[in-house]
């Protein structure tokens, strides 16, 4: 098995991105899944709370602030898994060759096999 690099959904306390380098089979590729996970449940949630903020007949200039500044940080944190997915999926774009692999011309995944 080779290893891959995952960028993880967090961050260190300076802001820098963490990376994960393996297989991504274990402990720390699980939680990164279930945190990616909570992430996008939350921003679903968070959607329809903006619906209803924004259909209300009296909002505040406080309450509109208080909404954009969460969408910024969801907005910020589904990007993270986006590209951290797309990374992923070009390692199957692109796989890499050595010479062992030299008149193999069997079928090699794409992106859209991957959904």
């Amino acid at each position: 098995m080779t290893n891959q690099t995952r960028l993880l959904p967090w961050v260190t306390l300076e802001g820098k991105p963490c990376v994960l380098v393996g297989p991504g089979t274990g402990f720390m590729a699980r939680l990164a899944d279930n945190i990616e996970s909570v992430q996008l449940g939350m921003a679903s949630d968070l959607l329809g709370h903006v619906a209803d903020t924004l259909d209300g007949a009296k909002v505040s200039p406080e309450e509109l602030r208080f909404v954009a500044a969460r969408l910024a940080e969801s907005l910020r944190e589904i990007h993270r898994i986006a590209e951290s997915r797309g990374d992923r999926l070009s390692a199957f774009d692109h796989p890499h060759v050595d010479d062992s692999d030299e008149g193999d011309d069997g079928p090699q995944p794409s992106a859209g096999a991957f959904g």
